[in-house]
């Protein structure tokens, strides 16, 4: 079975997503939108219900998340833990980019 989901290691920064690479660090301005929407997108049961917009701002960059009503539960998981992970990954993707980005759910 082959595996398409990145390496823990720190080093790896290649994520297929909609059968395309994308290389975290190269000039791709939505290339968080494409890791939160492959993150919601393996979790929830309805994955074409999915949608990330990204508002850029000056200093910090916005990325809302949308999905369907029936698996926000498992978007945010008990006590916010899904979601807290989430935003870890994110942040750590981001710091690595040098950007500031603020992941929101949207009802």
């Amino acid at each position: 079975m082959p595996n398409s989901a990145p390496n823990s290691a720190l080093d790896v920064r290649q994520i297929q997503a909609n059968h395309q690479t994308i290389t975290l660090g190269s000039k791709n301005p939505n290339e968080l939108s494409v890791l939160i929407e492959y993150m919601a997108k393996m979790l929830v049961d309805l994955p074409d219900q999915v949608s990330v917009h990204e508002i850029i701002g000056e200093n910090t960059t916005v990325i809302e998340l949308k999905v369907a009503k029936e698996d926000l539960g498992k978007i945010i998981g008990k006590q916010g833990r899904t979601a807290r992970a989430i935003r870890t990954i994110l942040n750590g993707a981001s710091t690595k980019l040098r950007r500031r980005t603020v992941l929101e759910i949207v009802e």
